[in-house]
């Protein structure tokens, strides 16, 4: 037997059913059958008795008695479950079965000493155990050590493959791991961290002694999960500092300078400069920049973007800062031509939208080096778009580019450009540790100054008069509002607040007041209008669906009104929230719901009223969505850890990322003799596995 043996040459599996398992759960060799991990164990080493039962008991448990008083019983409409009573010296129980053959009834030991095992229920102060196992020979009921109890299904159940089975076969392969693994790990890393080795690990996570073995089984195998993760991406990382050449910045000069000390419309925050500083610093290098930059809803990530573009110019190349929407694009080059108006510095926007003539002029500038700075959608992907000398690539909200897009842009010049990634959506800090490792990360901590914090409030349906007359308020003030819905138009299956109905309502109530209206299945042009003519101050209300979730920049919009909040996560609700408090005055944000709210709907509302930073709610996202719906994975399975859990063991990422940096700082290319079965077991296991993240 090998890791590579398969499933089918072992004992009790045979070719049809190995062929079933292989279709059911993908197993195809010894290996995958022992990374196969059980959900739990059961403790059969303790007998309880009748007395010590308590309704908190949670896990299974086994009792010594005597079975009588069989008898069916009908119930319901016809319906029959067979009961038994159970009694040992201290008390007595009901056994039931609710589905049963009549070979049962014939089968019971009664009046026998027999041993039961089962989960007990509670209901008004009697105890029952329903399908209970049993066992009249107490070898076999009483083990010494934890029974695994394997992940399962009726449909494996029914061809036989159910715990009972995993637990012989693994039990075989088990026996034979010192000849099937080798250790993976340093011997002196596994001491320092106090981590079993392999072998033992293998075998107790799959028939522990007891939880102390099981606990420590299962430490070790976080930890190898985590480690080898990790050392993709520190491998990637490494490479991509040694080996990927970049065009070095040295200057900063006329463009930077100037526009810092003549044109900055505001001081910069420390947190901005540390971040430029950090930009700056990289740029110098003859090695290609990787940066992540991680920044809260309005705290100046378009700024130091800006600023890094500038470098880029005084060193004679090109930049381009790319959007997922034509709206986040449009409101990038608003705000970088309104920061440029006053210099000689040109800026051009490219989208789907753009006209042919304007393309033509735009594609001409580019191939001759006469444009600087480039803004623009997927449209920049476009093999016709050829830069000069492209030296810095900006990507906005990165996630929602694919690995094949991106790689298109980087290949626009000879030399690969620096790359900046600017993310408003905080990334949980365990998602960072794991799925970022091979990038640089800055973070924009601070907003700026004179912002003041956003008011948020969560109102129900019948506060809608008082919430209206609130926004009357505000409007007079001068202010101006936006309501936000889920749906377009109503929908016959959900009944939830939609555009085109309270467009209407809106438009009667705030009578004297302009209403503009925004949604994705307005043409390109209505769009840009409709936000022209709010962020001109030309309308009071803005009723929009969630296109206006990024992109849109009124610093005298003061209210956010979320219809249906319930219907929207908590990522977007705080995107949707970022779209206020962009001035001096203070904001507010008010959470629409109907009176019936799930569980999870209620810490959402909770979670956006009692804070306003992002890192805070994206750790509450994450263990309400889990962490492959916030990557954009799930369904890929690329988040495809068998013990390792992104939410609750961020102090074991942690480690392993420590560990991989300490490594690889001392033995780059893995050539000490202790690290070459690390080496092996990697090249062999993991290589071009977590590929899928490479940025660049």
């Amino acid at each position: 037997m090998t890791l590579e043996t398969p499933i089918e040459f072992l004992k009790g599996i045979g070719t049809e059913r190995a062929k079933f398992i292989r279709s059911v759960l993908g197993f195809r060799t010894v290996s995958d059958l022992l990374s196969f991990y059980p959900l739990r164990y059961l403790d059969k080493s303790k007998i309880y008795t009748i007395a010590q039962l308590t309704s908190d008991l949670e896990n299974e448990i086994q009792l010594r008695g005597r079975i009588s008083d069989v008898q069916e019983i009908i119930y319901g409409r016809g319906q029959k479950r067979l009961s038994a009573k159970f009694r040992d010296t201290t008390g007595t129980i009901e056994l039931v079965w609710f589905r049963y053959s009549k070979w049962l009834l014939g089968q019971l030991p009664v009046n026998q000493e027999i041993f039961v095992f089962g989960k007990i229920n509670e209901f008004n102060g009697s105890y029952s155990m329903p399908h209970p196992e049993i066992e009249s020979d107490e070898k076999k009921a009483v083990s010494s050590g934890l029974l695994p109890i394997y992940p399962g299904s009726e449909k494996l159940a029914k061809r036989g493959v159910n715990n009972k089975f995993f637990q012989n076969v693994l039990a075989e392969i088990v026996r034979n791991l010192p000849l099937l693994v080798n250790e993976n790990l340093p011997l002196s890393l596994l001491k320092n961290l106090n981590l079993i080795e392999r072998v033992p690990a293998l075998y107790h996570i799959h028939f522990p002694a007891d939880l102390f073995h099981a606990q420590h089984a299962e430490n070790r195998i976080k930890f190898e999960e985590a480690f080898f993760f990790q050392l993709g991406f520190g491998l990637k990382k490494q490479h991509q500092k040694t080996s990927v050449p970049g065009n070095a910045f040295p200057n900063v000069g006329y463009y930077f300078n100037n526009f810092y000390q003549n044109k900055l419309p505001f001081e910069l925050t420390n947190a901005q400069k540390r971040v430029l500083k950090e930009i700056r610093l990289d740029m110098k290098k003859p090695i290609q920049m990787n940066r992540l930059l991680q920044g809260d809803v309005g705290s100046g990530k378009t700024m130091v973007a800006l600023l890094g573009m500038l470098i880029a110019l005084d060193n004679g190349f090109q930049s381009c800062l790319m959007a997922p929407t034509e709206i986040l694009a449009q409101q990038h080059f608003a705000s970088l031509q309104e920061l440029l108006k006053d210099t000689e510095i040109k800026i051009r926007l490219l989208t789907g939208s753009t006209k042919n003539s304007d393309r033509k002029i735009l594609h001409e500038e580019l191939a001759e080096g006469t444009l600087p700075i480039l803004v623009g959608t997927h449209a920049v992907l476009e093999d016709v778009v050829k830069f000069k000398n492209l030296g810095l690539a900006i990507i906005d909200e990165q996630h929602r580019f694919g690995v094949a897009q991106r790689a298109r842009l980087w290949a626009k010049n000879k030399v690969a450009p620096h790359i900046l990634i600017m993310t408003a959506t905080p990334i949980p800090r365990t998602l960072a540790m794991s799925f970022y490792s091979d990038l640089d990360v800055s973070v924009i901590d601070e907003l700026p100054v004179g912002r003041k914090p956003i008011i948020t409030a969560h109102r129900r349906e019948k506060d809608r008069l008082s919430i209206f007359n609130f926004v009357k308020e505000e409007i007079t003030k001068g202010r101006q509002i936006y309501f936000v819905y889920p749906l377009i138009e109503e929908s016959e299956t959900l009944d939830y607040k939609n555009l085109m109905e309270n467009f209407g309502h809106i438009v009667d109530f705030f009578e004297g007041c302009n209403v503009t209206m925004l949604h994705g299945k307005m043409k390109p042009a209505e769009k840009e209008a409709a936000m022209d003519y709010f962020a001109g101050g030309k309308s009071q209300i803005m009723v929009a669906t969630t296109v206006i979730e990024v992109g849109v920049n009124v610093p005298n919009a003061s209210v956010m009104v979320i219809e249906s909040a319930e219907r929207f996560g908590l990522s977007q609700l705080h995107q949707l929230r970022g779209r206020v408090g962009r001035g001096a005055e203070q904001s507010y944000c008010i959470l629409v719901t109907s009176d019936k709210l799930s569980t999870d709907s209620r810490t959402r509302m909770r979670t956006m009223v009692e804070t306003n930073d992002g890192f805070v709610i994206s750790e509450v996202d994450m263990k309400l969505r889990g962490p492959g719906d916030i990557l954009g994975t799930q369904q890929s399975g690329i988040v495809d850890f068998k013990k390792l859990d992104l939410i609750a063991d961020g102090k074991i990422i942690k480690i392993a990322k420590e560990a991989v940096e300490n490594l690889l700082a001392a033995d780059p290319n893995l050539q000490h003799p202790e690290n070459l079965g690390l080496r092996n077991y990697y090249t062999k296991q993991y290589h071009g596995k977590n590929t899928w993240s490479r940025i660049s």
